[in-house]
């Protein structure tokens, strides 16, 4: 199972897949909303949305688990 990670202190913007959903690698899987500027978080490899940990307006911090994938 691939996690994909929040790699700046942000807010969830928009959320763009739902479990269950096929992704490709370079997918946009949700957007967070850093200092006014929208930061796109991708799928590192191919798969299914297993879970999403996050929702729309929370804040999360850099390292946080935002999404997770199955190969």
């Amino acid at each position: 199972m691939n996690e994909i990670v929040a790699d700046c202190a942000a807010s969830v913007w928009k959320i763009v897949v739902k479990p269950g959903d096929q992704v490709n690698e370079g997918d946009v899987l949700l957007v967070l909303e850093s200092m006014k500027m929208e930061i796109p978080v991708e799928a590192e490899e191919d798969g299914v949305v297993a879970k999403i940990l996050v929702a729309e307006g929370a804040v999360v911090s850099d390292g946080d688990v935002l999404v997770t994938l199955e190969a």
